[in-house]
């Protein structure tokens, strides 16, 4: 059997010059070194794997070279040099902190450091994992620290700064190293697999490199790992079933669906990575992080921060391109507080995919040119009939109008959005217990070109689609057109017609759209059949407040309608009243409950008879 030796030690540097990513700390050593400026105490922190201990005994071997190099490293030909390296030298001690915490440990170690050296002019005293020690080990510490003899040199290493004593931390020179950049960590495995003849591409060495972490033990025992499974010829597919991490092109295709508001394939595709062992929560996390790229790749300045390279870096680009950035930005939220919600959710592939639908709902905006909507001008600057009186745009939004209602009845609450024609006053009216309530509104007729907006609860709950929409579909299926085309006469393109005209005009549209409401909104055509035409405004009446509802809710669809059905922009008046109910109040007992019921149904005293049912 080989003596095999894992990468991590086998390459493991052993002069400042092949340390990794922490350059700013191996020139601070060697000025140090070459300028005979010494501490007597070192403190060496950061992550885990990044060089901390390294570093240290690279610096105590070069301290105690008897013949250094002009660049201060170790010459590997002295006495101490040969006798650092196997392993056998006396002036260089290590101790774990993590098992030698007691302040008895801390005695024995101040009674070693009076010992002079035998080779070297120093006595050094690594010390890893110092914040292990306890607050009596650390006190019983801090007189050795602060005056050690000449020949001591003490270096401690930590990955846990905060947890050392203030007074430990005044006494030593620090330290911070770096988590080692993606770069760096891709050109040193390149190197080692130059060195094991081990074959790669970029993509496969980029996924070991991220999924380190900053940390190169952790990057050169993954390399060891997909190497036994991989054999010689890493590939990124093979490297990301070792590591059991999801590759690019999952990230790629989910983002693809939800740019399209395909929710349905972006739940299969969820599903399909739940099916691979694959957790949500590293699905969501490296979603969240694949929309962080996409959106540093908006500006040529960032692209750098992608962390990626070749192939992989010009698909983000173009994926980039077709991403608008609100929906980046608002994406990047909503996954974050999912992520977040994940922790304490009982449920969590739920929260996940309405997270993932909501996205999707996202693109479906993107899709309508509607997630960043802005507001257009009242008139188009192409119509050469427009007034120079309506040159400046409108952008007056009415107040919420919420009436004064008697208890149990519910307040309405009307809102209406400013859109590009000409507006329209609506007043409605609702006569409550003989009391009359005026509520205005101001409406216009919305512009085609503007985007539609997402049907909201209200709407589904009133009457699902708008009217607008709906006529339309029905105008269209009976002309039998391309939805593509416009007709003949819009709101906005349409003549404007002053005078007895328009009331002409006004009345035949309302026929005809009092035609189509009665097929398609029958409790509304029946509503608009009872109404009085004088002049330019409507005067309807509707029975309840629901109904109230509903009308206001679509009057500027009604609105828009009417100008399309007449060829020519009308200024209409809506006078809504809601009718005063004459119905007695329903009988309270049981007796009178049945006469009712009884009176509106005949067939019940049958009923009754027949099963031989009688009042409890």
């Amino acid at each position: 059997m080989d003596n095999f030796i894992v990468s991590a030690r086998k390459y493991r540097p052993t002069t400042f010059a092949s340390v990794v990513g922490q350059g700013h700390i191996t020139s601070t050593l060697k000025n140090a070194i070459s300028r005979h400026q010494l501490a007597h105490a070192y403190l060496f922190c950061g992550p885990r794997g990044v060089g901390k201990t390294t570093c240290a005994r690279i610096f105590a071997k070069a301290i105690n070279c008897l013949n250094p190099g002009p660049d201060a490293e170790a010459c590997n030909e002295c006495e101490s040099c040969k006798a650092f390296n196997e392993g056998r030298s006396f002036n260089i001690h290590e101790l774990d902190a993590a098992s030698n915490n007691s302040v008895d440990d801390i005695r024995s170690l101040t009674e070693q450091v009076r010992i002079p050296p035998q080779i070297g002019r120093y006595s050094v005293f690594i010390i890893d994992e110092v914040h292990m020690l306890s607050v009596q080990a650390f006190n019983a510490f801090l007189k050795t620290l602060e005056e050690p003899p000449a020949h001591a040199i003490f270096i401690l290493a930590t990955t846990e700064k905060h947890k050392i004593i203030p007074t430990i931390l005044s006494r030593c020179q620090i330290y911070d190293f770096n988590r080692i950049r993606v770069e760096d960590t891709v050109a040193y495995l390149k190197f080692i697999a130059g060195q094991e003849q081990v074959t790669y591409d970029d993509e496969s060495l980029h996924i070991i490199a991220r999924k380190a972490d900053g940390g190169m033990r952790d990057a050169l025992s993954m390399y060891d790992k997909v190497v036994s499974f991989c054999g010689s010829n890493l590939t990124a597919d093979k490297v990301a079933e070792t590591l059991n991490v999801l590759d690019y092109d999952t990230y790629f295709t989910v983002t693809d669906r939800i740019l399209e508001g395909d929710y349905t394939a972006t739940l299969l595709l969820f599903d399909e990575v739940l099916r691979k062992g694959f957790s949500g929560q590293t699905f969501i996390g490296g979603l969240n992080a694949h929309l962080r790229d996409l959106l540093m790749c908006k500006n040529p300045q960032t692209i750098p921060l992608l962390e990626v390279t070749g192939s992989v870096a010009e698909r983000y680009k173009t994926q980039a391109a077709r991403c608008p950035v609100p929906l980046l930005f608002e994406g990047i939220d909503l996954l974050t507080s999912v992520d977040a919600s994940l922790r304490t959710a009982t449920n969590q592939r739920l929260h996940i995919e309405l997270g993932l639908m909501k996205l999707c709902g996202l693109g479906q905006k993107k899709n309508e040119e509607a997630l960043t909507p802005s507001l257009p001008e009242l008139v188009p600057a192409h119509n050469p009939t427009r007034n120079p009186a309506q040159a400046a745009p409108k952008k007056k939004v009415p107040p919420t109008v919420q009436p004064s209602t008697p208890t149990g009845a519910p307040a309405a609450t009307v809102v209406q959005t400013p859109d590009p024609v000409p507006s329209t006053t609506t007043t409605g009216t609702r006569t409550e217990t003989q009391t009359e309530k005026i509520h205005s509104v101001s409406s216009s007729v919305p512009n085609n070109n503007r985007p539609a907006a997402p049907q909201t609860h209200a709407e589904s709950l009133l009457s699902g689609r708008s009217i607008l929409s709906l006529l339309n579909n029905r105008q269209k299926s009976e002309n039998g057109s391309n939805p593509s085309e416009e007709p003949a006469h819009t709101a906005e393109t349409a003549p404007e017609v002053e005078g007895e005209k328009n009331a002409t005009l006004l009345k035949k549209a309302y026929q005809t759209l009092t035609q189509e409401l009665l097929e398609h909104r029958p409790r509304l055509g029946a509503a608009f059949e009872e109404a009085r035409i004088e002049d330019c405004t409507v005067y309807l009446n509707v029975p309840n407040e629901s109904l109230y509802d509903e009308v206001m809710h679509h009057l500027s669809d009604i609105q828009k309608r009417l100008c399309e059905l007449s060829g020519v922009r009308l200024s209409v008046d809506f006078k809504i009243a809601i009718a005063e109910s004459t119905k007695p109040l329903k009988p309270i007992k049981a007796e009178d409950r049945l006469q009712y019921l009884t009176e509106k149904n005949p067939l019940l005293t049958k009923l009754r008879q027949t099963l031989d049912l009688d009042i409890e």
